[in-house]
């Protein structure tokens, strides 16, 4: 019989003469370690072949291949131009927390259906959970963190929020807030109805939505 494998409970490998009542003497033992470091030295010999046979084909990381999108994209988030790497089938609202750090924008139902990370583009609300980034272009995008004022005090929103108690556990906050901001510069003096309408994408675990109201025709008030 020709060196049959044996695998072991603990992982290791052996190689051997023969099987039976007197089994010879192992002759190979590799650790399960130096196993997978095989696997992994093999594989990345794989990687650097396709990369060179890449490269001859004209391929190179600063020219995308046919088909391929630019990685490397110029964002306009709040009045700031942003360069950031970001994958072909990136969302906006991963962009935002995980490339740049603003983690106002929640992430909650990442489906299109609790608003929890509504930003405003281009003054038009929108769920950026279900925006990919590399539609957005030289878009404006506007994030909580963009109403902050020069002197890091709150935008008449927010105070508005606070002072009617508009929040309860505050994870739907931050897109009730971008809701209300395109809504107010779109039409400084709604109706109730049409407070309601324009916040009705947001949806509030808490059921907090009289308050949210009230919160904002007290900023609509202030306008």
């Amino acid at each position: 019989m020709k060196d049959p494998i044996l695998y072991h409970p603990g992982g290791d490998i052996a190689a051997v003469d023969d099987v039976g009542p007197s089994t010879s003497v192992l002759r190979i033992r590799a650790s399960r370690r130096a196993f997978i470091k095989g696997i992994i030295a093999s594989g990345a010999v794989a990687g650097s072949s396709a990369f060179l046979f890449g490269g001859l084909s004209g391929c190179s990381p600063d020219t995308p291949g046919a088909g391929a999108v630019e990685r490397l994209l110029s964002l306009n988030i709040n009045g700031k131009v942003r360069r950031v790497d970001v994958l072909p089938n990136e969302t906006l609202a991963m962009t935002l927390r995980y490339k740049l750090g603003l983690t106002g924008t929640k992430l909650s139902c990442d489906r299109g259906e609790c608003g929890a990370c509504t930003v405003v583009i281009d003054g038009r609300t929108t769920y950026s959970c279900s925006t990919l980034t590399h539609m957005v272009g030289q878009r404006k995008v506007r994030t909580i963190e963009g109403l902050e004022g020069p002197n890091g005090e709150l935008h008449p929103i927010q105070q508005a929020f606070i002072d009617e108690l508009g929040p309860q556990c505050g994870f739907c906050t931050p897109g009730q807030i971008m809701s209300t901001v395109a809504l107010l510069e779109a039409n400084p003096n709604p109706t109730r109805n049409e407070a309601r309408h324009a916040l009705s994408g947001n949806l509030c675990r808490c059921g907090a939505y009289d308050h949210y109201l009230n919160s904002v025709m007290r900023a609509a008030q202030g306008a």
